[in-house]
This record gives structure tokens, C-alpha cells and sequence, in this order.
């Protein structure tokens, strides 16, 4: 027997699976103050930007699939285990420029917390595997640039 809350959350991944992908249905599950944090990135998302994370997902992996292994449902919050699986055939634009499309499947890691309040989503908290993401779109982390920069520091 499922609660509304997790009734509601199940709408969600449903609305944000690459088969689906109804951005504008996945927005209207959430209240009109919702948020959308992206906890690993640091970004957050409101308003009319609350599907940006789905759009971004889509164009990325346009297959894109959320595996559930495990719901915990306490009260009007609902924990989520899951894997974001799908196939880099889209570009990943980033600060640098953009990575071109491999053709490498995702299987990240990651766990979601969602807060719902009278049967609409307050609050989302992603926690996405980000390094493991990064290496399987072939970003490697660049660690001389790193000792580099810290070199120049006055120390």
C-alpha cells in the first residue's frame, strides 16, 4: 500500500524518464515555492527552472532510466535508493566547452529525499554519484592543474 507522498514521487521519476519525459508535468508536481536541489552540483532550481534538470538529463541521455532499489517512506517524506542508468548520446556542455557524445552507458549511483506537503512536492534533494557520472563520460578529474594552482598560493 503506497502513501500519497510516495504516490506523488512515483509521478515524478514517471514524468522524468527519457521514454516520458513530460518537463512540464514533472514541474506541476511540485508546490508553486518548490525546490529542486541538485545537493552534489551546489545548484538549485525554482520556478520555471524546476525541469531544467530533467531537460538536461533528456538531452544527455535521451533513454535516461532511474532504477528504484528501495523506498523509505516516513510521514510526508520519501526516501529513494536508485542508479540513473542510461547512454551518453548527447553533448555535456560544461564551463570548458563540450564534450562530445561517447555512446558509454551511466549506471550512477545516487539517493533522493523529497519533502511533500499536501499532495504536491515541496522540496527535492538530490544526491547524485557525481565522480562516478564524470568518469563514465570520460572526465577525468585534472589533478596537475590542481597542484598547480595551489603551488601560487602564498603559503
Amino acid at each position: 500500500m503506497s502513501t500519497e507522498a510516495e504516490t506523488v514521487v512515483r509521478a515524478a521519476y514517471r514524468a522524468a524518464e527519457g521514454s516520458v519525459l513530460d518537463v512540464q508535468g514533472f514541474m506541476d508536481l511540485f508546490t508553486e515555492d518548490g525546490v529542486f536541489d541538485n545537493v552534489v552540483a551546489g545548484e538549485s532550481y525554482r520556478g520555471e527552472h524546476l525541469g531544467d534538470p530533467v531537460v538536461f538529463m533528456g538531452a544527455l541521455a535521451p533513454d535516461v532510466h532511474r532504477e528504484l532499489h528501495r523506498f523509505h517512506v516516513m510521514g510526508n517524506v520519501v526516501a529513494v535508493e536508485l542508479t540513473i542508468e542510461g547512454t551518453f548520446t548527447g553533448p555535456f556542455e560544461t564551463p570548458a566547452g563540450t564534450v562530445r557524445p561517447t555512446g558509454a552507458r551511466l549506471s550512477v549511483p545516487a539517493a533522493d529525499f523529497w519533502y511533500v506537503e499536501d499532495g504536491r512536492i515541496k522540496e527535492f534533494n538530490c544526491y547524485v554519484g557525481l565522480s562516478v557520472m564524470l568518469a563514465q563520460l570520460g572526465v577525468q578529474p585534472d589533478f596537475a592543474s590542481a597542484v598547480e594552482a595551489s603551488a601560487a598560493v602564498p603559503g
